[in-house]
């Protein structure tokens, strides 16, 4: 068994973790450690759970327990798993590259330890421990059943100090709703169910978000739940499921540090599976021009087809996406003579399907369900030019679901074919795995301005909310950059509206707006519109709250974009700190809230002869700067 010494402080931290979640002081035996030594997970019995101890500074701080390590079978007795051994730790370190994400270049590196467990009925269970420099990430793996068994759900609790602030959200199908500001209880919620990732400030300026990654085909989804304790956070499966022969639950992650650690975090992605594709070059992100937004049925006219398809090529964006009712279209044209005036124009169309497993209200339906209709439906896309599918609709975290999307997935990369999965849960890193998976809804966006009238007043600090919670976790289509309003009002600014095509990362980005409100813009804006980048080499967060503020950096080739929000209802100077950037910059543009919140103030600033530029919002107002950098 691994033993290793500890220092004077992390020592002091374990034992003050033990009196404080157990009531009685025993010696921490056995810890594993990141690279860099900041963050630790001990033990004592692994059964009976793990510290997670962070360092800031010199000072050691506690994060959470897991609780009740293990899984729960479907028999009557000898479930209980007991200890019996670890294995030696073991380095890992990997280099790979993403087509899409916060960077281009990313690093698995940590430290990794083997717990082996058995129950009563000779079931040999393992729980593989990894301990990253910005967080830990543990699953479960059947080694060798053998015999089918049946996982009814996970007994794994995350415990917090109580008291602690925290921003979860409500679960539900399609992973839409707000990331409420708690302290464990939410009035009139009492089911206590919370999608990932949820977010906890565990001490000043430490933070861990809690998601899950890499749920593979044959493994459901699962979500926290806190009914039966306000600070405790069990793992709950959406349903039980069979095993037979080697099985590996999904990862379970905790990224902790500062919120800069958090954002910028590429954990999810790491545990993930490798990509599968041996040929990547057809994949092309890009901004799209998209119609639902201002007009819900309007994929069914083709006259509002080819008004969309000339807004693309008025601002040189590589994309159109026909949504909804396109199986239904009229008015001059069907969908053949929309896709071949897009060809026309030099458009690259995206189309809109149906899952067909939740909300059928809507075609083209049934096309994707079976395999061979699925695969027939695609060649035809590819042979019509067809570069990427939406499919909307999606059932909750069910085993079904998750093996739907792994099968679009690889189906689609056959016939070339881009994915963008709308009314789904969040993406689970996938991404690495699938790189044509250009993005996922699982967000309260842009399209509840539709439906609802509660995103007008909460939509600023909802957006200073999500690059700190969903977007952290993986791609998000939000659908941003609205200049006019929907069937219910936005009071955001234009500024603030423009930096969201910044804040949020999604590499295929759709502008939800009518054209008109794009073609209104100044020619600047424009400019800034039709050379918008959405895949990234490296991401930074500058500074930032959740709620409140957030001031975020993203690079792509000599240029750094950088956008600001102000989530609050009151005018607030955001700073912007440029002393990160070491390249000589030649010029730097910035897209600021003009004298009204419908208009900008667009100014030329003097290189980086003022390392910290303050740059005024409105309330719920918001900028971009534009740091173009000498060749």
């Amino acid at each position: 068994m691994y033993r290793q010494l500890i220092s004077n402080s992390w020592k002091a931290c374990l034992l003050f973790v033990c009196v404080f979640f157990s009531g009685i002081t025993v010696k921490a035996d056995d810890s594993l450690y990141s690279p860099n030594k900041k963050i630790g997970v001990s033990w004592d019995n692994p059964v009976k759970g793990l510290r997670v101890i962070y360092k800031k500074g010199d000072v050691p701080i506690s994060v959470v327990q897991l609780e009740n390590i293990g899984l729960q079978l479907q028999r009557a007795s000898g479930d209980e798993f007991n200890y019996v051994s670890s294995s030696a730790v073991t380095s890992i370190r990997e280099d790979y590259t993403m087509i899409t994400g916060k960077r281009r270049h990313c690093t698995n590196e940590g430290n990794q330890q083997v717990f082996h467990f058995e129950n009563g009925q000779n079931v040999s269970l393992d729980l593989e421990l990894r301990v990253y420099d910005d967080g830990i990430a543990f699953r479960y793996v059947f080694p060798q059943p053998t015999k089918e068994i049946c996982v009814t759900d996970e007994n794994t609790a995350f415990v917090f100090q109580e008291g602690i602030t925290r921003w979860t959200q409500k679960l539900n199908q399609a992973y839409e709703d707000f990331y409420l500001k708690n302290k464990g209880r939410v009035q009139g919620y009492t089911a206590g169910q919370w999608g990932f990732p949820a977010l906890f400030e565990v001490a000043g300026s430490v933070f861990t978000l809690i998601s899950e990654a890499n749920v593979a085909k044959g493994n459901c989804g699962s979500w926290l739940n806190n009914a039966s304790s306000a600070s405790s956070y069990k793992v709950e499966m959406a349903e039980p499921t069979n095993v037979s022969g080697r099985w590996c639950s999904p990862w379970r992650v905790a990224i902790i540090g500062s919120l800069a650690d958090v954002v910028e975090s590429t954990l999810v992605t790491d545990v993930s599976e490798p990509c599968r594709l041996s040929d990547v070059s057809w994949i092309k992100p890009g901004v799209v021009s998209w119609i639902y937004w201002a007009y819900n049925h309007g994929s069914r006219d083709y006259q509002i087809i080819k008004k969309y398809i000339d807004f693309a090529a008025d601002f040189h964006l590589p994309y159109m996406l026909i949504d909804a009712e396109w199986d239904e279209m009229g008015n001059g044209g069907n969908v053949e003579d929309a896709l071949a005036y897009a060809k026309q124009k030099n458009i690259a169309p995206l189309l809109w399907y149906n899952s067909s497993t939740a909300w059928c209200a809507f075609g083209p339906l049934y096309r994707l369900n079976k395999p061979e209709m699925r695969q027939k439906e695609f060649a035809w896309l590819e042979s019509m030019g067809v570069k990427g599918i939406k499919v909307d609709f999606f059932s909750q975290d069910s085993i079904s679901t998750m093996n739907y999307f792994v099968d679009i997935l690889e189906d689609a990369a056959k016939y070339h074919l881009m994915v963008n999965f709308h009314g789904a849960p969040i993406p689970r890193g996938w991404q690495r795995t699938y790189p044509h998976l250009m993005s996922v809804e699982g967000v309260y966006g842009a399209e509840w301005y539709n439906n609802k009238e509660t995103l007008t007043d909460s939509a600023a600090w909802h957006n200073c909310t999500l690059p700190f919670t969903r977007n952290v976790v993986g791609p998000m289509d939000y659908t941003p950059c609205t200049f006019t309003d929907s069937q219910h009002p936005h009071i955001t600014s234009n500024g603030h509206e423009l930096a969201l095509l910044v804040a949020f990362e999604s590499a295929l980005q759709h502008l939800a707006d009518r054209p008109e409100g794009y073609h209104a813009q100044p020619a600047e804006i424009r400019s800034f519109i039709s050379s918008l980048p959405t895949v990234w080499d490296d991401t930074k967060l500058l500074s930032g709250y959740p709620s409140s503020y957030v001031v975020l950096a993203r690079k792509s080739g000599d240029c750094w974009y950088i956008a600001g929000l102000n989530g609050t209802n009151g005018k607030k100077s955001l700073a912007v700190d440029l002393s990160f950037i070491q390249e000589p910059v030649k010029e730097i543009t910035l897209y600021a809230d003009g004298k009204e919140r419908n208009q900008f103030d667009i100014q030329m600033l003097s290189g980086l002869k003022k390392a910290i530029h303050e740059v005024d919002c409105l309330p719920r107002g918001g900028f971009v700067m534009k740091v173009q950098m000498k060749n």
